[in-house]
């Protein structure tokens, strides 16, 4: 994702001073883990700068559509994506004394040398934790065949049939069914 900079000048000189920040992203994309995403009509962001004394508060909301590729039966699955920013920007960084012992590897940002904030990192990682582990084009979406590959939600095959047929076949209480009684 291109860096979405954003200066901190006069407009967020003072403690408690505000900037709303919103925008469009013509993102293509994303990958989570072994799955990729696409994004077909980019990502909005409506986001509040705040001075909050030793750094820069960016909060508000991203959103997107997204499409990706159903786990059960690989056809599209698509979803809507609404998700809060809440990111830290500090002055400088903190001193390690600073820093309470479960805090040892807290994970903040800073505002760069050149007095601006990159908003992209916090936009996409609002986006990642959205999105969903497992993906699925609707909640009751029966998947393949595990046999023929047939999209069971188009319909049935003939194949759990035929594995039931098999199966009574080769079952040690067959032969009960021809005693008769």
């Amino acid at each position: 994702m291109q860096p979405i900079l954003i200066p901190i000048d006069e407009r967020l000189e003072g403690a408690g001073a505000a900037l709303p920040v919103s925008g469009h992203i013509d993102e293509a994309g994303y990958s989570l883990g072994e799955h990729e995403f696409r994004l077909p009509n980019g990502i909005d962001y409506d986001l509040v700068l705040t001075n909050a004394g030793e750094g820069i508060l960016a909060s508000g909301m991203v959103r997107a559509h997204v499409v990706g590729t159903c786990d059960r039966c690989l056809e599209d699955a698509e979803f809507d994506i609404a998700s809060e920013v809440d990111e830290y920007f500090l002055f400088e960084e903190p001193a390690e004394e600073d820093l309470a012992d479960d805090e040892d590897e807290v994970d903040f940002s800073l505002v760069s040398d050149d007095n601006t904030v990159d908003l992209s990192e916090s936009i996409m990682a609002a986006i990642l934790m959205e999105t969903p582990f497992v993906v699925l084009c609707r909640d009751d979406c029966k998947g393949l065949c595990p046999t023929c590959g047939a999209n069971l939600n188009e319909g049935d095959c003939e194949c759990a049939a035929k594995r039931a047929e098999q199966a009574a076949k080769e079952s040690p209480f067959a032969k009960l069914r021809d005693l008769g009684l």
